[in-house]
């Protein structure tokens, strides 16, 4: 998670004519550490360099049909070089948006942690680590939080 001018740095993605917003960041690769996957993943979508400041949440999705299960680690990243990109590196990022906290209630993020993130950031980002559970999971063709899937 990214502080940005008073904002958040987000992602846009379109798969299959639905819209929907993530944090910058993605799978670690093999031999990389969290920490050096954060930083090439967040310089890959956004062409902003950053540093990991601190833990915020753990949160976990599991797909429909059951075949994956994954965990996020959501931290608090200090931006300390770069400039937002118009062309992402990575194929599926439409665009690179800087989003009040206030408003991400109002958008399709995907894990669904907007009131987490917006009540963080009323605090500054100066909170604890927490586990937020399974934002999204099937059970029984429903969702626990009746919010929409969050995939890749």
């Amino acid at each position: 998670m990214l502080p940005f001018e008073g904002g958040i740095v987000l992602v846009r993605h379109v798969k299959r004519d639905t819209t929907y917003h993530l944090l910058p960041g993605g799978g670690v690769e093999p031999g990389e550490t969290i920490d050096q996957a954060l930083r090439r993943e967040v310089l890959e979508e956004t062409g902003l360099v950053c540093q990991v400041v601190a833990p915020l949440f753990i949160s976990d999705s599991i797909d429909p049909d059951g075949s994956r299960h994954m965990v996020q680690l959501t931290f608090l990243a200090r931006i300390t070089d770069g400039d937002l990109t118009t062309t992402p590196m990575d194929p599926a990022v439409v665009s690179v948006e800087v989003v009040d906290p206030a408003d991400l209630v109002t958008l399709d993020l995907r894990p669904p942690m907007a009131r987490a993130l917006l009540d963080a950031s009323l605090d500054s980002f100066d909170v604890p680590a927490r586990y937020l559970g399974a934002l999204w999971a099937f059970d029984h063709g429903s969702t626990n939080t009746g919010a929409p899937a969050a995939t890749d």
